[in-house]
């Protein structure tokens, strides 16, 4: 599994092993992981359009309606992979 360093906007540097990747809509998203195995939190990033310093720029997925797609494709792409929203944990 990939493992990629992001740099935070406050310069803090963050490990992610990589998931999946997906294109929705014309953009380009991953699912990432802190941790290599295990049931754990993951994040679905949104690669922006433009490059910081040749360094691909993502965000975090906030919008709902956004973050419900990607997840649904996550979810069939990867059969062993539920996401939930960690209100009924």
């Amino acid at each position: 599994m990939e493992k990629i360093l992001f740099t935070l906007d406050t310069d803090e540097q963050v490990e992610f092993y990589v998931l999946e990747q997906t294109k929705l809509s014309g953009n380009q998203y991953i699912l990432v992981t802190e941790e290599e195995e295990g049931d754990g939190e993951a994040l679905i990033l949104k690669e922006i359009s433009g490059e910081k310093n040749g360094d691909t720029v993502y965000e975090v997925v906030e919008d709902d309606t956004e973050l419900q797609a990607v997840a649904a494709v996550f979810e069939n792409l990867l059969e062993d992979v539920a996401f939930s929203d960690g209100e009924n944990s």
